[in-house]
């Protein structure tokens, strides 16, 4: 028998949730994690924020907020070990450097292909860099306080 694999949620990691001041239809503690466990699920800041009834813009601008640091940490920690992606590293550098190509068919034949340069597939790369990076920097802040 296969062991079944851990669900999403258990992969939230533990985090303080930013202190606000209290609103309904605010950023809540309950949202704030409601928010984490949906981004662990579906890997898409947008529909986690949709999930819990909030925008996009508002959970990257209550990453910003002062004692943030905790969220974001959870935030960028689910990011980076979401498993399997749609698209690889190697694939974005490939897309970026050469293009994507894509064949024109007319009546069943091919008559041309179109190349186009993708800048999708390097704000990827550029994302994925950033959140790398700020990750590594908050773990060398703790290791230098330790």
């Amino acid at each position: 028998m296969k062991p079944e694999s851990p669900s999403p949620r258990r992969l939230v990691p533990a985090f303080i949730p930013v202190p606000l001041r209290y609103r309904s239809d605010g950023w809540t503690p309950g949202r704030q994690a409601d928010f984490l466990g949906h981004l662990a699920e579906t890997c898409s800041v947008s529909a986690a924020a949709r999930h819990v009834g909030m925008t996009r813009e508002s959970a990257y601008r209550l990453r910003e907020k002062n004692g943030a640091a905790s969220f974001a940490e959870a935030w960028d920690a689910i990011l980076l070990r979401r498993g399997p992606r749609k698209s690889t590293a190697s694939l974005d550098y490939h897309r970026d450097f050469y293009g994507t190509l894509k064949p024109v068919m007319r009546g069943g034949r091919h008559v041309a292909t179109l190349h186009s340069t993708s800048n999708d597939a390097l704000l990827k790369l550029y994302r994925r860099d950033m959140i790398a990076r700020r990750l590594n920097r908050r773990l060398g802040e703790r290791s230098q306080v330790k």
